[in-house]
């Protein structure tokens, strides 16, 4: 009975995201259908008042709409600022890594090579003779 428990509650966890990602698509759609319907009711409105209201509103918007392009401004310049040091942590820490590392390479590139040559090659050889020497044995059929 425990064990039924248990295996219940787990599904239960593993659709709780997907529930939750449902709710707040559902959410966002809800609030962006709200805020076109008080722009429209906004705009009804103001269509109905006399001029002095409606330039009072207008240049409301217009004081708004210059400290949205000042705040975009601020945020442009710090991206470029980030973008400034991005490059700089690029060319002043990542580079020397790399070439660090490519030297490295190189130098386990030499050491394979000098193994190679210095230690495979005449273990090689000797195996090679040995295996002829053995060959040479069995045609003449000294060893069985």
């Amino acid at each position: 009975m425990d064990e039924i428990q248990i295996e219940s509650t787990s599904t239960e966890v593993k659709e709780q995201p997907e529930t939750s990602k449902k709710n707040g698509s559902a959410w966002a759609f809800i609030i962006a259908v709200l805020f076109i319907g008080l722009i429209i009711a906004g705009i009804v409105i103001l269509s109905n008042q006399p001029q002095e209201v409606t330039s009072k509103v207008r240049d409301i918007f217009i004081i708004l709409l210059a400290v949205e392009m000042f705040i975009i401004g601020v945020a442009l310049i710090v991206l470029i600022i980030q973008l400034a040091s991005l490059s700089n942590l690029l060319q002043n820490e990542v580079k020397p890594i790399l070439d660090s590392t490519t030297e490295t390479v190189n130098d386990l590139k030499g050491t394979v090579k000098f193994l190679s040559d210095n230690v495979t090659e005449p273990v090689i050889k000797l195996y090679q003779s040995m295996a002829g020497i053995n060959r040479l044995l069995q045609m003449f059929k000294i060893k069985k």
